[in-house]
């Protein structure tokens, strides 16, 4: 999905680069609210706090409601194959090569999140097929998007006249910015399994023994995805904003 944000060099038309700006925030919009729809089907009160996401997708845990979080996820997927598709058919920028790799990334990332939403467990030919889905899913949309986000900033103020500072330094806090609640969550996960080894994985008991949220791989979990649904809406509607008079980057400078 973030694939539709580095438009800027990628020779783009105006009508291509409003399929791409439309596409990812609708993928988006079709995660979230596949989610939303798979919790009021959960057969008890679902605590997004300490509830894994995994909890909605699994006909045994989520009975009436798994169809939804599987529909969500299969289009939001499917929309991200359609920005990676629309972007790869254009290339011709001297930073080709380098923008090619996070569409590569997305594209994984993208068609691993489809066939996880689409394909039963008992049709993967593997032994925990949809977690190794997920997990391909999830760290190859985490690159995509970290380069694709360095790349739009970096190219944005590069645009800027006189702006006081490196470029490159701006673009890489801003990409570290959307890893950040990784990073956290395996703070957390090490804090645990040193401090309080006596819990076992979360759970909505975890909220009885007056466990803090904020000690919750579900929490952090639920997180990520918010950070990166906002990072892709946020570059969509950057890419939109170029408009036609969008011209490519200069040249990185040694400096910024």
């Amino acid at each position: 999905m973030a694939a539709a944000l580095h438009v800027e060099e990628a020779g783009l038309t105006a009508r291509a680069r409003r399929w791409l700006a439309g596409a990812a925030p609708a993928g988006v919009l079709a995660f979230w609210a596949g989610m939303m729809m798979a919790a009021q089907h959960y057969p008890s009160e679902y605590d997004w706090r300490y509830t894994t996401i995994s909890s909605l997708v699994y006909p045994d845990r989520d009975p009436g409601g798994h169809w939804w979080a599987s529909g969500g996820i299969f289009l939001c997927g499917l929309c991200g194959l359609w920005c990676t598709a629309l972007l790869a058919r254009k290339g011709d920028s001297a930073s080709a090569a380098d923008r090619a790799a996070g569409v590569r990334a997305l594209a994984l990332g993208s068609a691993c999140m489809a066939c996880s939403g689409l394909l039963p467990e008992r049709l993967l030919p593997v032994p925990k097929g949809h977690e190794i889905l997920a997990l391909t899913a999830f760290l190859s949309l985490c690159v995509g998007i970290v380069q694709m986000t360095f790349r739009a900033v970096a190219a944005r103020l590069r645009r800027v006249p006189g702006f006081p500072g490196s470029a490159r330094v701006c673009a890489g806090a801003a990409a570290s910015g959307v890893l950040s609640p990784i990073l956290l969550a395996a703070l957390v996960q090490a804090y645990l399994a040193s401090a309080r080894p006596e819990l076992k994985w979360v759970s909505p008991s975890w909220r009885a023994l007056g466990v803090p949220a904020y000690l919750s791989f579900a929490f952090w979990e639920w997180l990520t995805c918010a950070v990166l649904s906002a990072s892709v809406v946020v570059l969509a509607l950057a890419a939109l904003a170029t408009g036609r008079g969008v011209t490519a980057a200069p040249p990185d400078d040694r400096q910024g």
